[in-house]
């Protein structure tokens, strides 16, 4: 089995890496430090809101899901998402990254379902 680093120090890389970007990105919901489920929450303001689940592939690579829509929905269709995704599991994480200028690219592969 492939270790994998605690949530909480992916939000920190996260975090850092927005910074070094010139984005501003927060923490809008913590989670269990440990292995809480990770969401980011691409703000891109008039261009809509994506959100992504960080999931494993088959391989035990990590990779991102989109989470809900297919594509940018308006912010408060994102804010129900993530609302209900927390009503099920309460030790996730949220880190919502403001784009307006779509800067802004994942690490991983996004994967489809």
């Amino acid at each position: 089995m492939t270790p994998r680093l605690k949530t909480e120090l992916r939000v920190q890389a996260w975090l850092r890496r927005c910074a070094g970007m010139g984005l501003m990105a927060a923490v809008v919901r913590k989670g269990d430090v440990e292995a809480g489920a990770l969401f980011l929450k691409i703000n891109r303001f008039a261009g809509g809101c994506e959100v992504f689940s960080g999931v494993t592939q088959a391989d035990g690579s990590p990779a991102w899901m989109r989470a809900g829509a297919s594509g940018p929905v308006p912010e408060r269709e994102a804010n129900a998402y993530l609302a209900r995704q927390y009503g099920y599991d309460p030790d996730l994480w949220v880190l919502e990254i403001e784009d307006p200028k779509a800067q802004f690219s994942l690490d991983e592969p996004i994967v489809e379902i």
